[in-house]
Parts: structure tokens; sequence; C-alpha cells
């Protein structure tokens, strides 16, 4: 079926370059079976989920001159073993290597000819282990009808449920007459429409209700960003150049939540608080003069209800929206008290604080929410307005998951970290899943601009310890 990308996604598709592509990366580790989890098999798994993700067997195609915004159309040449592919660590691999493969992958360009999307089974990790990295373009994912992939392919049970047998016959590839005559009639039925189509996502196109609705939220998106102007100025943000570092930091839920409930705020309040706490200590360590009241700005968007929630029975059905959220981290502050406090109270005065989704709702949801969460998060920064070169100054997302094991074709998932993408001129990007009791950091940094992107995770379980000696 040929269905053309939304401004969104057309813009996601058009407006990236080699240093910074847009995809949403994903990192499990998971416990190797007696048996081993063989590559047929996790093909055979990925093929079995492909019915609820179709976008993941459909290419983008131009239409000439660029006379209207790209199409979705069916790949007939569709090759899963070009997009499921095998690695291997010099066994027994450790993780600072594994990281290493990570950073190299996640810094390569996706092939446009193709649907948009890999995955890596990487074997030879010690400790019994392996690793499963995915990567996605953005425009691929809308959290809505179109899921990340590594949602679908995690079950509640070793077992996995029963699917009907999928019968993919892909549609005939349209002609160039077929594609302009359709460009053409778009301009037709609305010449102000496609003129703003082509155009950027920001200035995106208004032709239902709903689309309405979200060009008035990023009205108000504008306008908070232009009253809290510029973000301060920061190492964090340079150049950003083709190269990766990835790193991975972990902590317990359980102490998160100790310092949740001593101080009365969300665990989201938490994390950011020791996030800031690591990023002052991570400038000291630099030598950079930080004043006690230096902010780092973050854009942390924020998972919450949606207006409607009735039917969470099936994958596609979602139960949150994804909203920007600008906040500043008070790097400066040397009480690690005081620093939850402020942040705790900017959380409060927004307006979607208390519409927040937990740990108790997501679970409800089918599969793994994680990743479409992440991926959500990281289109809104994508797509926020930026009327400086500095709108914030890092991206950190949030996704609470599941808090019982959750198994991917039949095997362990153990550990699973988001690999967020740098945006533009920002040398950092974290992002933190809950999974079965634990916190799990995936840091992606610019490898020339932060090459000691390896002091962050021992810089985030310092901070922790602060608020946790505090609370006791």
């Amino acid at each position: 079926m040929v269905t053309r990308l939304s401004p969104a996604d057309a813009s996601f598709f058009r407006l990236e370059n080699t240093a910074t592509p847009m995809y949403v990366g994903s990192l499990s580790i998971l416990r190797r079976p007696r048996a081993g989890l063989s590559y047929e098999t996790l093909l055979a798994t990925v093929e079995q989920r492909l019915p609820q993700i179709p976008r993941y067997r459909q290419k983008v195609r131009e239409v000439r001159i660029g006379m209207a915004r790209p199409v979705w159309i069916d790949d007939a040449d569709f090759d899963i073993t070009y997009h499921v592919r095998r690695s291997a660590l010099p066994s027994p691999g450790s993780d600072e290597q594994l990281h290493e493969l990570i950073a190299r992958l996640a810094a390569r360009p996706l092939d446009k000819s193709r649907p948009l999307w890999e995955m890596y089974l990487v074997e030879g990790l010690a400790k019994n282990r392996v690793a499963l990295y995915t990567k996605s373009h953005q425009a691929l994912i809308n959290g809505m009808t179109a899921l990340e992939i590594g949602q679908v392919i995690v079950d509640r049970t070793r077992r996995a449920p029963p699917f009907p047998e999928d019968i993919w016959i892909p549609e005939r590839e349209p002609g160039h007459t077929r594609l302009v005559l359709g460009a053409i009639g778009d301009w037709l039925v609305g010449p102000g429409t496609q003129l703003q189509a082509v155009g950027s996502a920001v200035t995106g196109v208004v032709t239902n209700y709903g689309e309405f609705l979200d060009a008035g939220r990023r009205v108000i998106d504008i306008a908070r960003a232009v009253a809290r102007g510029t973000a301060p100025s920061s190492p964090l943000n340079a150049p950003v150049s083709r190269h990766r570092r990835f790193t991975v930091a972990r902590g317990s839920l359980e102490d998160y939540r100790k310092v949740r409930a001593r101080y009365d705020c969300d665990v989201n309040d938490v994390v950011l608080a020791v996030v800031a706490g690591a990023l002052g200590n991570w400038l000291m360590s630099r030598g950079v003069a930080v004043s006690p009241t230096a902010t780092v700005r973050a854009m942390a968007p924020l998972s919450v209800y949606a207006d409607a929630q009735h039917d969470l029975s099936g994958p596609g059905q979602t139960i949150s929206q994804v909203m920007p959220y600008l906040v500043d981290l008070p790097v400066g502050e040397r009480n690690p008290v005081v620093r939850l406090s402020q942040i705790a109270h900017a959380t409060e005065s927004n307006p979607t604080a208390a519409s927040l989704v937990d740990v108790r709702t997501i679970v409800t949801l089918s599969g793994f929410a994680p990743p479409t969460l992440h991926a959500m998060g990281i289109r809104v920064a994508t797509g926020f307005p930026s009327f400086s070169k500095r709108t914030f100054n890092l991206l950190i997302t949030n996704a609470p998951g599941a808090q019982s094991e959750m198994y991917v074709a039949g095997t362990k998932l153990l550990e699973t970290y988001a690999v967020p993408p740098l945006l533009q001129n920002q040398a950092l990007a974290i992002s933190v899943t809950s999974y079965n009791g634990m916190l799990y950091f995936g840091i992606n940094a610019d490898r020339e601009a932060m090459s000691d992107v390896d002091l962050l995770p021992g810089l985030l379980s310092q901070s922790l310890e602060e608020l946790l000696e505090a609370s006791r």
C-alpha cells in the first residue's frame, strides 16, 4: 500500500546528515540458553512479528522534483537476512568490547534504498551471554500505528504466544507516473497544504482534527521555548563528528524509590537529580569553573496518560503521549537534597505532572514498551522548535518498563539499554530504562568532544550514593 510520509517523518528522513543520523537504538543483554540462541531462531521470531509492524517491510520512495512528501511502498525485494545480521566478539568478549562495537554500529547511517532498520545478534560475550542490538530510523516510528521492533519481539513468558501464519505479498511498486499523478492530485486538493508539506516538520501541515490539536501544542511549545531563551553555554555543546563512544550505567530501582519516598517526589525527579550531580562533577573534572548557580538545560520528554485510554489489548494501542519538557539541572548546587528539591519543584509546576505514566501502567501494554517510548521521546526532542543555537544542552529520555522477567525467542532478557542518537551540536545523550527492579542508563557521546565519557557511570553511582546517604 502506498502512503505518504507525514510532515514530521519526511523532515526526519530528509534533514539528517552523516554526523547526526536519525536513528533509534536499543541494546539488550540476554542469558544464553543451554542450546544457544541460534541466528535461525531469532530470524524466525522477527519474521513472525513483522505483521505487527508493517513499516518494517516498506521502504521510502522520493517523488520526482520534490513535488510532494516521499511515500512508503512495499519492498518487493525484502530480504530479512539483510536486516537481521550476525556479529561476534573475540570470546570471551568484555562489556567494553561490546560497547565499542555498539558505538561503531550506531554511527553508521542506514541504507535509504531499503527498509530503514537493522538488527545484530552479537555472540561471544563473556559470562554466557549474547547481545541484541537494533537500530531503526526515526521516520519509522510514531508510537501509534508504528512501533519500535524491540517492543514486539519481547514476550512475558519463555514460551511465545501463537501467531497466525503470515502470507505477505508485496504490492507492486508504483511507477514514476503514478507517483507524479498522486502528487499533482494532492496539489489540486490542497495547494497550501502541499507548500507546507515540502517544508520542515516545525511548520507541519494541518489536515485533520488530530493534526490541528498537534499543531496547537506545537505553537504552545514554541511560545515556551521563546520564554526560556537560550540554554547556557556548556562543553556539552560542540560540533558532532561521525564517531561515537557508548557506555552504560545501572542502579537498583529500589534505591531510587527510597529517595523518592523520603522526599515525596517522583522517581524521574530522582533520576534527573542524579544526572545533575554527575554532570556537575564531570564538569569540574575537566577544570571547568562551575558557579553555585550554574545549570545545564535538558530536554527530558515526559510520558503522560492519553486523554482516552480504553483498550489496552493490542500491541498498537497506546496509553500515553510523550510531551516535551525543558528542565534546568542545577549542576552547580553541591547539596544533593537541594538539587532534588529544585528539580521536583520544576516538575510539579509542569502542567502535565499530574498525568505522568508510571511503571505499573506501562506493564499493561502488550510487549515491551520502553523502546517505543524512547523513540517517541527522541522524536519530540528532534522536532522541538529551535530559534537559537541552543534551546537545550542535552537529551535525557526515561522510559518505565516491566518489573518482571521478559524473554526474546525464549531467551531471558537480563539488561536493556536505549542507544539514543546525538542531536546537532550536542555531544551527549542519555536514555534511562527501568526493567525488573533495575534502572539501565544508555550513554551515547561524541568520540572527539567527550573522550572521557567513561567517567559518567562512576559519577552517576556517586551522585546516587550522596542522595541515599542524605535520606538515611
